[in-house]
């Protein structure tokens, strides 16, 4: 099996037998385009590049025919937003990842001008689009960042006059381009983080489309995530066709992927950002606390539904100390350099440099360094930054805790950063409970290659899972040291509140 993981760094593809064991992976990052006003974009023609690279090269380093791969599964960065035309499939613009929060002008004057427009009472429009979407109104969504488009490059505007217009998150890109433009889809996961589509009837909305000014037919059909979508010859290189039957958004991916299917189990995914995921069941339920409700799934009709906080910069911090601030050459230093660090240092950075979200969903902030002393150096800072990761994880992990009525016993995670001995001893420690990473590192990738194969028939949904633990770190600090540290970091946080 294999499974495209378009993450927002670079596209992995990787191989899985039908035991689940990862056999081989290849990797290709990808150009991060930032202005000087912060906005981020990708190019969606070297993303697909890349994923037809990437296939190719998995297959010769696992030294396997690739006639052996018998389905494709697709994982994917989700909110990053895409335009194409329909026609030709050239890309309108370069995609707004999710990142990015140029958009924010559109939410504020939906946020305004939809206010006037309905007649319900006690509730404005942002409460009208959290009840039918599970999502609070941010530019962080699809749904702005597909306005913000239309209003802006004239060639969107054109491809929608002319009825060629196709907006879709990334796993819709690839879709479109691998099945040669035959296919237009999305799945639920990725359907319901662009705000656009209401989790309950579970169709796109009508009223918020037009709140927004999207047409309801520049959007892609909703499926199943575990389905046969159509199949690719990958431009002509793979003899036979191969069907594409499992797509599903990264963070729904590895809750798959780690086994989360029971009602309460939580994951983080340690990325460039991070989500911290509960899987509640098959009823949605909406966060007093400023949590986000999204649709984990699609199986054989039936959905699923998670409580979500979703954080800007974990892993991209690291990115930052060694790209911007050039304190480390590599992400491995970190581990050694927190190590040596002074461990009473008060040093705190909160890295808001796309704004906050989740839980605070404050998209004007901006980062802070805060608490430093005269001996603070580059290894304190360091210090600072890989547990700015580890905090802002506990936050949405405690706020789980309160939704859920009941205290958190294990955290299972996933992605590059866990890999980082200090970051996941610190995790258990801030959170006071024991921290579980999984024999197979890539579990977006393991979750789509398994929703491929369960549609596939290679699995039955009975059969999934059996999830082994790699390593295990158990919490070492007092419970008044954990509380201490915690406060300091709030504090630091409401600097920008």
């Amino acid at each position: 099996m294999l499974a495209i993981d378009q993450s927002t760094q670079g596209t992995k593809a990787i191989l899985f037998n039908d035991t689940g064991e990862l056999v081989c992976r290849s990797d290709l990052l990808h150009k991060q385009y930032i202005n000087e006003k912060g906005w981020v974009s990708h190019d969606l023609k070297e993303i697909y590049a890349n994923t037809v690279q990437a296939v190719k090269s998995v297959v010769e380093k696992a030294q396997i025919h690739k006639d052996e791969i018998t389905c494709i599964g697709i994982s994917n960065q989700r909110e990053t937003s895409a335009a194409w035309n329909r026609k030709t499939g050239e890309p309108l613009a370069p995609a707004i990842v999710w990142q990015c929060a140029r958009a924010e002008n559109v939410c504020e004057r939906v946020r305004q001008n939809a206010v006037i427009s309905h007649n319900r009472e006690n509730m404005d429009v942002a409460g009208i689009i959290r009840q039918k979407t599970g999502l609070m109104l941010s530019p962080y969504f699809p749904a702005a960042k597909y306005a913000w488009m239309r209003e802006n490059v004239e060639t969107v505007r054109q491809a929608e006059k002319q009825g060629e217009l196709c907006f879709g998150t990334i796993d819709t890109w690839l879709l479109f381009q691998l099945t040669k433009g035959t296919v237009y889809a999305t799945d639920y996961s990725n359907a319901s983080r662009t705000q656009l589509f209401n989790i309950h009837t579970l169709e796109w909305d009508t009223e918020i489309c037009t709140w927004f000014g999207i047409d309801k037919e520049t959007l892609p059909q909703v499926c199943d995530s575990s389905y046969l979508y159509g199949s690719t010859d990958l431009e002509g290189w793979f003899g036979e066709p191969v069907p594409i039957c499992g797509v599903i958004g990264d963070s729904q991916g590895a809750l798959f992927g780690q086994g989360c299917v029971k009602k309460g189990m939580v994951k983080a995914t340690y990325g460039t950002g991070s989500s911290v995921m509960m899987y509640i069941g098959e009823t949605p339920g909406q966060s007093e606390l400023g949590l986000v409700t999204s649709l984990a799934w699609g199986i054989n009709g039936k959905v699923g539904y998670v409580l979500e906080g979703n954080i800007n910069y974990t892993g991209a911090v690291i990115t930052w100390l060694k790209d911007n601030m050039q304190l480390i050459s590599s992400a491995q230093e970190t581990k050694e350099l927190a190590e040596q660090a002074n461990q009473e240092d008060t040093t705190y950075l909160v890295p808001a440099f796309s704004g906050l979200s989740a839980p605070y969903w404050k998209p004007d902030a901006k980062a802070v360094l805060c608490g430093m002393s005269r001996t603070t150096g580059k290894k304190e800072i360091v210090k600072a930054a890989l547990e700015s990761i580890a905090y802002q994880i506990a936050d949405i992990a405690k706020m789980m805790e309160a939704e859920n009525g009941g205290r958190l016993e294990t955290l299972c995670v996933d992605g590059g950063p866990t890999n980082n001995a200090y970051l996941m001893q610190f995790q258990s420690d801030i959170l006071g409970i024991s921290v579980k990473l999984p024999v197979c590192e890539e579990s977006s990738a393991l979750g789509a290659a398994m929703l491929a194969g369960l549609a596939h028939g290679i699995y039955q949904e009975n059969t999934l899972f059996s999830t082994t633990v790699r390593r295990q770190f158990a919490n070492l600090m007092e419970k008044t040291e954990r509380e201490n540290r915690y406060l300091g970091w709030k504090n630091a946080v409401n600097m920008l509140l």
